[in-house]
């Protein structure tokens, strides 16, 4: 099949992953672009949509089918809306190509942001909750990569805009992100390679058992019964990948308990599934079992202190980021203490009474006889 029409216009951006099924057509007044199409004979007899397929590569068969159902072809002259019709040989024919949602989602919005630190090699951001990473399916525009597309002209020129690595959508917190090709190749190599300390503070259900400091190491994968979740899984039976976190206890209350968590790995939705594994899954994350408490709206996760050797200079950095509101709340409503360093200090006593089990300091002392050890964000 020929196809004439101008050159050199971008369509879709090749970076977007292609989601299973996408959007329909695109709001009224999108631009669009018509180009004129002659069957020759390869496609002789071939259907509709599977002739459009190979002379517009850039759209996935399914959106197509999706413009040919909504009227954006022609054929000889007339409306094509069924994608099996059978094309002939001279048939001639135009395709309104209007642009999907994910060709319009790397552009510029101006969305503030929380920038801790910056210099010409990378910034620091604390995302706050709600505040989608990259844009996906139901969510593509609002989300940082479009306010670092308006921050930084120089961010189109990046893979991701210099996207590292994610936060969930309501996990708030720290994320470095990449200014320059060479400073993002080696953030990219220094994660892989377990160069970078994230740790999370968290609010989780249950009375905490056994040593104050526990090593989860368990493989993740796609849940084989809910494939919107992620689960610990039997490499032998499924597919996934190792994992780690560690697990420090900081404080018991009668509710739950506070956490300080550290990434060895990180895997998608790493600390929830390995918090709901072992029982105690986050407060108001619904995905994994954690029923709403302490007026959270949103999973208490919070990414507070992140550390590595910037990838330029060799210079050891270290941040914090300060409980969000909303945690902040929720700690006080569980009797928990927090100061603007980044550490949890000792709740009041009577936070320690009752159901909960024995205060801390006990815990510490049992911990210590299983040979367990205690450690300070």
């Amino acid at each position: 099949m020929q196809l004439s029409g101008p050159e050199g216009r971008p369509i879709i951006s090749t970076d977007l992953p292609q989601p299973a099924t996408e959007d329909l057509l695109e709001e009224p007044g999108a631009e669009s672009e018509t180009r004129a199409f002659v069957v020759d004979a390869a496609a002789h007899g071939e259907r509709l949509d599977r002739a459009l397929a190979r002379l517009v590569p850039e759209f996935s068969r399914s959106y197509l089918q999706q413009l040919i159902e909504g009227g954006a072809v022609r054929l000889r002259g007339a409306p094509a809306t069924r994608p099996a019709l059978r094309v002939r040989a001279g048939d001639t024919g135009e395709i309104e190509l209007r642009p999907t949602p994910q060709s319009q989602a790397f552009v510029p919005e101006a969305i503030p942001l929380s920038v801790v630190h910056e210099d010409e090699h990378l910034l620091v951001v604390d995302k706050p909750a709600g505040l989608v990473v990259h844009p996906a399916p139901g969510n593509w525009r609002g989300t940082l990569l479009n306010a670092l597309l308006a921050r930084d002209p120089g961010a189109r020129l990046l893979p991701r805009a210099g996207i590292v690595h994610r936060l969930d959508k309501d996990t708030s917190g720290l994320m470095v992100v990449a200014r320059t090709r060479a400073a993002m190749d080696r953030l990219v190599a220094m994660i892989a390679a377990r160069e970078v300390s994230r740790q999370y503070l968290a609010l989780a259900h249950g009375d905490w058992q056994g040593p104050p400091q526990r090593r989860v190491e368990a493989a993740i994968g796609r849940d084989p019964r809910n494939r919107l979740r992620m689960a610990v899984i039997d490499p032998g039976r499924h597919a996934g990948k190792p994992a780690a976190t560690v697990f420090q206890l900081l404080q018991q209350a009668r509710e739950g308990c506070a956490l300080l968590c550290t990434l060895e790995t990180g895997r998608t939705h790493q600390i929830r599934v390995h918090l709901a594994h072992i029982g105690h899954p986050l407060v108001a994350d619904a995905l994994y079992g954690g029923a709403p408490a302490a007026g959270l709206a949103r999973q208490a996760l919070h990414a507070f202190r992140l550390a590595f050797s910037h990838p330029v200079t060799g210079a050891s950095l270290a941040f914090h980021a300060p409980l969000p509101a909303d945690l902040r709340a929720a700690w006080a409503a569980w009797g928990l203490r927090y100061n603007e360093a980044g550490r949890l200090t000792g709740p009041p006593a009577a936070a320690l009474d009752g159901p909960s089990g024995p205060a801390p300091a006990e815990r510490a002392q049992e911990g210590k006889r299983r040979g367990g050890r205690t450690t300070k964000p």
